[in-house]
């Protein structure tokens, strides 16, 4: 089967086509390509629904492999909110 695995970066991404046998995983397809970064990912999506290494995959599926976040969300949000309160 033809799946899809990619990796995203802010100002870039890479990504690569491989064929697989039946039955074959998210870690089956993670262990298969060849895309800078793909040691350090944080988790794993299927067409951006989580997914698990043992997840099995379906012709045509698109694995994403998930970076870890660089700042944490609710602090992305107090920072915001203090440059919008500092800017009225």
């Amino acid at each position: 089967m033809r799946v899809e695995v990619v990796i995203a970066w802010p100002h870039r991404f890479a990504q690569c086509w491989l064929e697989l046998g039946d039955g074959a995983t998210v870690a089956d397809a993670v262990r298969a390509a060849d895309l800078e970064g793909k040691d350090e990912v944080a988790g794993y999506a299927v067409f951006g629904v989580a997914a698990q290494p043992e997840t099995r995959l379906h012709e045509g599926d698109r694995v994403e492999l998930l970076r870890p976040l660089l700042v944490d969300p609710k602090e992305a949000r107090r920072r915001r909110a203090g440059a919008q309160r500092g800017g009225r």
